[in-house]
């Protein structure tokens, strides 16, 4: 089916994380097909052409986190002129930690239709190597260069109850790696992905301060760290102590009322009843 439909269209297309051969069909027509490239760095954006065997005849426009304002405009025009956009960036999918967010709001201010050529993502592959719960989780991305407020990012994050994934650099991963050991505690569960998709992938699980230890020596390549939620805190006698009065008032007997909540809470019962009779 093509992308063109009267109407202009910007595509924002996932690029391969690592290998080549993980670039999609459609991926590989549009780069022959659309009237315009807008690419993070286009020197990358040919030499994966050339890696996957196509002739870009398309002009070719610079489009990073540095021009990405000033050349929206430029872009939008060729969509809404009838021609067909493609947006890449330098790996995985605009938009996610990379340029496009900006360009698909104003073009959705616009009128000027945006869809998406899906594929590979550092994010969501190294969450679903990493062994850690995947039915809920949250992006991160890279934290703040500066250790005071990467410090502070963390510290807000330290009860955050769905697995987290982060990007890092291969010069700062020892020191965020031990901030957040300091964050989250030493025990807490997590994993680095290095090199995904590449010759060399590595995939290193262990709780945060055994990956400390290994980040001590000299790493290298692209970094995905994924870290397990907190474990909800366990409730606390004084807490149940209101639902308890409220099944006595409705009839229960105290011993009861008591023996049901403290099973369903897992906190003491003697302890649970004492403070039902001091709250009577």
């Amino acid at each position: 089916m093509s992308d063109r439909t009267g109407a202009g269209v910007i595509v924002l297309a996932a690029t391969p994380i690592g290998d080549v051969e993980d670039a999609s069909a459609r991926l590989v027509r549009l780069l022959g097909e659309a009237d315009l490239i807008a690419a993070e760095d286009t020197r990358r954006l040919r030499a994966l052409a050339s890696r996957l065997g196509v002739q870009v005849s398309a002009r070719v426009l610079s489009y990073h986190e540095h021009n990405e304002q000033a050349r929206a405009d430029a872009v939008l025009q060729v969509a809404a002129d009838g021609g067909t956009v493609l947006v890449v960036t330098d790996a995985g999918m605009p938009a996610v930690s990379d340029p496009g967010f900006r360009l698909v709001r104003a073009a959705a201010e616009a009128g000027v239709r945006v869809t998406a050529a899906p594929g590979p993502s550092a994010a969501l592959t190294a969450l679903a190597l990493s062994g850690l719960p995947s039915d809920r989780f949250c992006f991160e991305g890279f934290l703040p260069r500066k250790p005071g407020e990467r410090d502070r990012m963390l510290a807000e994050l330290a009860e955050e109850r769905r697995t987290m994934i982060f990007f890092e650099s291969p010069h700062r991963i020892a020191a965020a790696l031990a901030a957040m050991a300091a964050a989250f505690g030493a025990d807490r569960d997590a994993a680095v992905c290095r090199e995904l998709t590449k010759t060399y992938e590595e995939i290193r699980r262990g709780p945060l301060a055994e990956l400390v230890d290994w980040a001590a020596g000299q790493v290298r390549g692209e970094l995905s760290i994924v870290v397990a939620g907190a474990d909800p805190a366990p409730p606390q006698v004084e807490d149940l102590v209101a639902e308890v009065l409220r099944r006595t008032a409705e009839g229960q007997r105290l011993k009861e009322a008591t023996a049901q909540v403290s099973v369903r809470a897992g906190v003491s019962r003697r302890e649970l009843y004492e403070a039902a009779l001091r709250a009577r």
